[in-house]
């Protein structure tokens, strides 16, 4: 059964209920056979095997008949003596009386005896015995509807519908069992990926409805922790602005030379880097509300981009491929690609860095490329973790706070893409975003 293996837990269930349904099915039968029908089938080809044999010797006596055509010799229970010259075939039927019939016949006259078979003009078939009677052949058949069987046939409808009744049971029960668990396994997808789903129904047995009720008290518990944390983020890093700026704002009103000019710089590199990093902590809070979808195209918006790098003195290769129009937040976009893009310069410098779009497997792709150290396999799903450094490539030295791609995995998450690394040919790093 290795080659049937359902995946879901329908399909297992199912399965499960149909095999050992059939299987019951298949040995019930088999007791009603060997415990019913065969001793059935026996006595009844016994007590035909008897009237055959009795109704040989009786025509045999009637010496005043021999000659007469068998159709006027039609004797009773539909027995007809018939011509023991005329060569029939040996029955080659699959009928079990038939071997009941003959070992019967075989027991009561001692020797041999092989049913023989005939097509009348209608279409019927006959069956035919030679008994040898005083010494003399006698031929008596009857017709197969004298028998009046039909097991082929009764067995395959009893399986055919005990098989439907059966399924049609299973797939109602294991329907009401599995129909809770995959809206709940939904609304987990849906919550993995960064939306909020409704409520699942707390319906079902009382099991399945107390995990429901588990599982809607746990959404409620993480939106309210995640809305927390998102207000308290974003109070902080405002109202860390506030200090800073006045700090600023003392610097530049320092009299004369404001001290050390070497002191002065490091302060100010300092406060810048506050600064960016307080940017990060607010895109951060801000999350996931992006506005309304618009349609949007992909090489016009990412050329806008490269336009603004370049007017800020970043040398960008541009190559566009992808002319698709999307159905996208366009700043939820602008802020992947602008954090990639700072990414790639900041830590594999201007020179080599590189995006371009195109198409994969039918989907848009956006490719920010530099010539970096790289990051070990090892390490490109933890980068995507907030405020995770790597030991030589994401040092504190290059002015990172830690948050960038964090951003943008959780923008890609809520919006239905993708985002990988992959080393680049030549040396450097590859992300590829796949909006699809």
């Amino acid at each position: 059964m290795g080659w049937f293996r359902p995946k879901t837990l329908f399909g297992r269930t199912l399965a499960t209920i149909a095999l050992v349904s059939i299987g019951f099915q298949l040995f019930l039968l088999a007791v009603f056979l060997y415990y019913l029908l065969l001793p059935l089938g026996q006595r009844s080809a016994g007590d035909l095997a008897q009237l055959m044999l009795n109704r040989a010797q009786a025509w045999q006596t009637q010496g005043t008949l021999k000659g007469a055509p068998p159709r006027s010799l039609a004797g009773e229970q539909g027995l007809v003596i018939g011509d023991a010259t005329a060569a029939y075939p040996v029955s080659d039927s699959w009928l079990p009386y038939r071997y009941f019939l003959e070992r019967a016949l075989e027991e009561r006259v001692q020797h041999p005896v092989s049913l023989l078979s005939s097509i009348d003009r209608e279409g019927n078939e006959w069956f035919w015995a030679d008994l040898e009677v005083d010494g003399e052949k006698v031929r008596i058949g009857f017709p197969r509807e004298r028998i009046g069987v039909h097991p082929p046939a009764a067995i395959l409808l009893s399986l055919l519908v005990g098989v439907q009744v059966m399924l049609i049971t299973a797939v109602l029960l294991v329907r009401r069992l599995t129909a809770p668990l995959e809206r709940l396994s939904r609304a987990v997808r849906r919550l993995g990926s960064g939306d909020w789903p409704e409520p699942v129904p707390e319906e079902g047995p009382e099991e399945l409805a107390q995990l429901a009720r588990s599982f809607n008290r746990m959404t409620v518990q993480v939106r309210e922790l995640l809305a927390n944390r998102t207000t308290l983020l974003a109070g902080i890093s405002h109202d860390l602005r506030t200090p800073l700026t006045q700090i600023r704002l003392a610097l530049a009103m320092l009299p004369g030379e404001g001290g050390d000019p070497e002191l002065m710089a490091g302060i100010q590199r300092d406060l810048n880097r506050i600064d960016a990093l307080l940017q990060q902590f607010l895109e951060l809070s801000r999350g996931l509300d992006q506005g309304q979808r618009r349609p949007v195209a992909v090489d016009q918006l990412i050329g806008e981009l490269v336009e603004q790098f370049r007017r800020r003195g970043i040398a960008l290769e541009w190559s566009p491929g992808c002319d698709r129009v999307l159905q996208v937040h366009p700043l939820s976009l602008q802020r992947i690609v602008t954090n990639l893009v700072e990414n790639a310069v900041r830590y594999g410098g201007e020179s080599g860095t590189a995006i371009r779009t195109g198409i994969d497997a039918g989907d848009p792709v956006v490719e920010v490329l530099d010539r970096g150290p790289g990051i070990p396999p090892e390490q490109r799903e933890a980068v995507f973790r907030p405020f995770h450094r790597l030991e030589d490539s994401r040092s504190r030295n290059t002015g990172g706070s830690g948050l960038g791609l964090a951003v943008v995995k959780q923008l890609c998450q809520a919006n239905g893409w993708s985002v990988r690394l992959a080393s680049r040919p030549g040396g450097g790093t590859r992300v590829v975003l796949k909006l699809g």
